[in-house]
């Protein structure tokens, strides 16, 4: 790793960090400069991984408060998104470089598109599953079974799954949007968090590059997003947008 490419991986983490603190899509950011920097596909979506975790296990904190204290709701969907998060990154594991590269700007452009869509996506969803009380046993295992291929998908890329998550938390019809978005941060922390151990276990993790970003990931989430919340959100998810369709677009071409 030169110093250059030290530079750019620990400004990209610092990005990723303050994207994902306040608006989510910092993978948009990470990743590519992973690859950027010479890191093979399957090695930089681990390594990507294995940066930008410590900030989801942190802001399981900042919702613990809003957290459902119920466990037939919490118990299958944090197991589910282990099994799912697991599964999801051996068959990443699995697939060949030359594979995962040609997948990537499709994977991109669909955490794109949720990115840019998920708003209205989730507020649909809330309109068609309306319905009151606490959720039936049948809908429990019905989204329990709809979360499996969410931890499946994240544990293999993970772009746009946070929206996916609240897509499907829609349907569960919790009102309250940091309950919501607190069952996001610590499912999304199972998922990550056994994918981790996964990529870790494959050493598949890039440690040089890993620990720096772990490090830039951290201040952009901690530091950086107090001057990004002070910028208009239209424009912070705008940015991220054009970001995404970028790296679309540059590894369509390129790959």
């Amino acid at each position: 790793m030169t110093f250059p490419h030290a530079i750019l991986l620990f400004v990209a983490a610092v990005l990723a960090g303050t994207m994902n603190s306040v608006a989510g899509g910092g993978s948009f950011f990470s990743f590519p400069a992973l690859i950027f920097t010479g890191v093979l596909p399957i090695p930089a979506n681990a390594t990507n991984t294995v940066a930008v975790w410590p900030g989801s296990v942190a802001s399981v904190f900042s919702y613990w408060k809003r957290l459902p204290r119920s466990a037939r709701v919490m118990a299958p969907l944090i197991i589910i998104s282990i099994v799912g998060g697991v599964v999801g990154a051996v068959v990443l594991l699995h697939t060949p470089q030359a594979t995962f590269m040609t997948l990537v700007p499709y994977l991109f452009g669909l955490a794109t598109l949720l990115f840019a869509f998920g708003k209205r996506l989730t507020r649909k969803l809330g309109q068609v599953f309306k319905r009151s009380g606490p959720p039936s046993w049948p809908i429990i295992v019905g989204l329990t079974g709809v979360q499996f291929f969410i931890a499946l998908y994240g544990g293999f890329f993970g772009g746009g799954m946070g929206i996916l998550m609240l897509a499907m938390l829609e349907m569960m019809h919790i009102d309250d949007i940091h309950t919501m978005n607190g069952l996001k941060a610590i499912l999304g922390t199972a998922i990550n968090g056994a994918a981790v151990v996964t990529f870790i276990a494959a050493r598949q993790v890039v440690w040089p590059q890993g620990i720096l970003m772990i490090v830039g990931a951290v201040a952009g989430g901690y530091g950086g997003a107090h001057y990004a919340q002070k910028i208009d959100p239209r424009w912070v998810r705008a940015s991220v947008i054009c970001v995404g369709t970028g790296m679309t677009l540059y590894f369509l071409w390129r790959y």
